[in-house]
């Protein structure tokens, strides 16, 4: 089945349009894009340049995609957004290329669901299943791992890293990584701790053991009188064995912008 094509929409001579896909109305595929079988480009959708889209993705009206980074020291060079398989990209999202000085891709995994008004900045690395929540801001270089949830208007600074199953609450600003499986949000300048994201956990799949292991990592990590190097050794001796330990270990032996631990505890 070949690509069904609005006559309104304009499309470049060197973009690559698999077997069953759809573009409409006034919607615009740029240079050197390719978008692979099943994948819907809705009305007025902007697909700009140097954007690779899989299977079975879903890009609603005035949406924009590929164009280029917000960057100052951007000077038109060739870089790229890579968007994985079955993601929805709801209306006015915007993701932008990469830069070269950070590593020139920005990418989204599969399975991702973008509201309305979402941010991805240059250079962004989205895992899977993540939903990025309407009017979120991701600044370059943010990393998301799978299974994070981003509420409503949230922003989330330069080189941040959010873990694994992580849930933050609306109109949170986050200026340091956020641990995997944790629960936070933000009132003003306090931040509030909520423990793991047990919910969120067990819709996937994790199990009630792992889940209270993880709590009690916390309870060592955010609520003793312990600096972050002394809680990491006493996890590797309370836990030697604990892939719930190793998965927050290694998270924070990684970190670039510390973890953030100024909370109010609820």
């Amino acid at each position: 089945m070949k690509p069904t094509i609005h006559p309104s929409a304009q499309i470049s001579s060197s973009a690559r349009l698999d077997d069953n896909v759809t573009v409409g109305a006034y919607a615009i595929i740029g240079d050197n894009v390719s978008i692979e079988n099943g994948s819907v480009i809705k009305h007025h959708a902007v697909i700009d340049c140097n954007t690779r889209i899989g299977k079975d993705c879903v890009i609603f009206p005035f949406a924009s995609i590929g164009t280029d980074p917000q960057d100052i020291t951007f000077k038109g060079e060739e870089t790229w957004v890579e968007i994985g398989d079955g993601n929805t990209i709801r209306e006015f999202a915007t993701i932008n290329r990469g830069t070269v000085k950070g590593g020139g891709v920005t990418r989204l995994g599969n399975h991702n669901y973008l509201m309305a008004y979402a941010h991805i900045g240059h250079d962004c690395r989205i895992g899977d299943h993540t939903v990025i929540i309407n009017g979120t801001t991701l600044a370059g270089h943010v990393e998301v791992d799978d299974h994070v949830v981003i509420s409503a208007h949230s922003s989330v600074s330069q080189f941040v890293h959010i873990g694994r199953n992580a849930y933050i609450g609306g109109y949170t600003i986050v200026l340091q990584d956020i641990l995997p499986f944790a629960k936070i949000s933000q009132s003003r300048e306090n931040y509030f701790f909520f423990g793991p994201n047990s919910i969120g956990m067990m819709r996937n799949g994790i199990n009630r053991e792992f889940i209270t292991t993880v709590k009690d990592i916390f309870r060592i990590i955010f609520r003793s009188d312990l600096n972050t190097s002394q809680a990491l050794e006493r996890l590797k001796q309370s836990y030697p064995d604990s892939e719930e330990m190793r998965i927050i270990h290694d998270f924070i032996q990684r970190t670039r912008r510390g973890i953030l631990k100024n909370f109010v505890h609820k």
